[in-house]
């Protein structure tokens, strides 16, 4: 076994945004020696790490040169350059998740057809290499509206998603490779987070709900433990770990599902990191999903998944019409509140609908949790001087 702890062991991160943060979090509570390698020098992560590197994370000689200083590396965020990574791994590098999984997942389409070829559950699309293709499939009656469209990649909080229910609502949106998705009626957007260690151990988050802001396309509250069925419940936790199977999977997985109307779950999509459908296990599980994720790449035992109570997650993302230095409007009022914790993630700028922190609120009665939730969400604003 590897000594980790207080060792010349170095675990490197391929991006230094909140989720990198978190993480370090639990690196420093270990006293595991972190290098994380991010673009901007006023990145969240900078002032928990031990060592600071500047570069790119889509340039091929700056994740190259980087991974050669590190024994593990990992990420939390998608887009880093893959061709990197392999030969990294070629070298004997351990990077998790393994590029091939990346490679899968950082293109929609890819992932969809990822889950058809293996027999996941998922909403029926058609794969397009430009935007025009999808106004000729609608003439043509190829395509019937309305649908979702999805950008292939460097999709993110909402921003390569839209609705779209006339020809129009496709102005203006980015013209290379997308994916037009089969619209669902669904009575739930569901997450289920899995572990996996590369012995085999394998554990899941119990299942939670998202609710989302109808404008952003973001998650607005999770709320754990989801309030479905046991069954649905079940069922949902059985695609989440077939996913993990069929990914061969090491790290986290989140996993993001519809519960349809007929209580089908179908899978949205996957990532394979810590995620924002898991930031309450902070507060409110035995171990939480920043811990596991460390625990889980550096193959050590994983811990206790379960909820020690009721929790439910508020984003506080920049407030609309404000861009520029942040301000917390009435973060002393919600900090009176008991149960209530926020986070803030260091981000200097805010502007409209971009991720500043989020609170989670614990309580025994969930409903308690999710009324505490709405009146911070009213109470707190993120705005600029």
């Amino acid at each position: 076994m590897t000594n980790y702890f207080s060792s010349d062991f170095k675990l490197g991160i391929l991006g230094g945004g909140q989720l990198g943060k978190m993480l370090l979090y639990n690196t420093r509570k270990f006293d595991i020696y972190t290098c994380v390698l991010e673009a901007s020098n006023d990145a969240p992560s900078k002032i928990a790490c031990d060592e600071f590197h500047l570069g790119n994370l889509m340039d091929y000689d700056a994740v190259y040169n980087f991974g050669k200083q590190v024994d593990v590396l990992t990420i939390e965020i998608e887009n880093v350059n893959v061709d990197a990574l392999e030969a990294l791994e070629k070298e004997g590098i351990k990077v998790y998740p393994a590029a091939k999984t990346l490679r899968t997942i950082q293109n929609k389409a890819k992932q969809k057809l990822f889950y058809i070829d293996n027999n996941l559950p998922t909403a029926p699309f058609t794969r397009f290499a430009y935007l025009s293709e999808i106004e000729d499939a609608i003439n043509n009656g190829g395509l019937t509206l309305p649908f979702v469209w999805k950008a292939a990649q460097f999709g993110y909080d909402g921003n390569g998603v839209k609705m779209v229910r006339k020809i129009e609502d496709l102005q203006g949106l980015p013209t290379g490779e997308c994916i037009a998705e089969q619209l669902i009626p669904f009575k739930n957007e569901l997450a289920v987070i899995v572990a996996r260690n590369s012995s085999g151990e394998i554990k899941t988050f119990p299942v939670v709900e998202m609710e989302f802001h109808p404008e952003a396309n973001q998650v607005e509250y999770v709320i754990c433990p989801a309030r479905i069925d046991e069954a649905v419940a079940k069922k949902a936790t059985e695609v989440a770990l077939k996913v993990s199977e069929a990914f061969n999977h090491v790290g986290l997985l989140a996993v993001e599902m519809f519960q349809t109307e007929d209580d089908q779950i179908l899978i949205n999509e996957v990532a394979p990191r810590p995620h924002n459908s898991g930031h309450q296990t902070i507060e409110a599980s035995y171990t939480s999903q920043f811990e596991q994720h460390i625990r889980a790449i550096l193959n050590l035992p994983l811990g206790r998944t379960d909820s020690k109570v009721g929790g439910v997650m508020v984003n506080l993302v920049g407030a609309e019409g404000y861009t520029g230095n942040v301000i917390y409007e009435n973060i002393e009022a919600i900090m009176k509140m008991d149960g209530v914790t926020p986070h803030v993630y260091g981000k200097k700028q805010t502007r409209p609908f971009r991720k500043m922190g989020h609170v989670t609120i614990v309580d025994e009665d969930l409903n308690e949790a999710r009324k505490i939730a709405e009146e911070v969400k009213k109470k707190i604003k993120v705005i600029s001087e």
